[in-house]
């Protein structure tokens, strides 16, 4: 099958955190690959694989960085589809620095930011992208949605020493 997500790291050391994001669209049925393509030290290869992703049938990249973080703006420099930041931890600043750089991307050049190490989330957001086009996909993400709503509302009974809101609170 086509890969509809793409997953770029700006070192191989993020490796763990391609791992997240994979367990995740794993979960949903969506294809992805994964590439490794620094905004620095490689750019003409991050600025092609960006430019020939839309082409390649790629619906959202999920960039991951850290220090710096450079790559997710540079990814989404050179195409129109989203993509999805995701700052890694580590160095002096312990991620804060790439978190940053993320968020304060110049206007005309959005990039989706996810929280430090937000690799599922960002796996996530990736599954609602594609699920716009694919409704065996949307299907997967309702079940999900509606088995975590579930958890939290049995994790109610585990409440003990305090006054619980009556199960008539949640009604209509």
């Amino acid at each position: 099958m086509t890969p509809q997500v793409g997953i770029v790291l700006g070192s191989a050391s993020d490796e763990p955190l391609a791992q997240k994001a994979a367990s995740v669209l794993k979960d949903f049925g969506v294809e992805f690959e994964v590439t490794v393509a620094s905004a620095h030290r490689t750019p003409v290869d991050a600025q092609r694989y960006a430019q020939n992703a839309a082409r390649r049938g790629l619906k959202a990249l999920i960039a991951v960085a850290g220090l710096s973080a450079a790559l997710p703006g540079v990814l989404a420099s050179h195409t129109l589809l989203p993509v999805l930041g995701v700052p890694a931890s580590g160095g002096a600043l312990t991620g804060l620095d790439a978190l940053y750089a993320i968020a304060q991307m110049p206007s005309g050049v959005p990039v989706g930011c996810l929280g430090i190490d937000g690799a599922s989330n960002a796996a996530l957001l990736a599954v609602r992208i594609v699920a716009l086009s694919d409704r065996d996909v949307a299907a997967r993400l309702v079940e999900y949605r509606d088995k975590n709503a579930q958890k939290t509302r049995d994790s109610r009974a585990k409440l003990s020493g305090l006054p619980l809101a009556p199960d008539d609170a949640f009604q209509e």
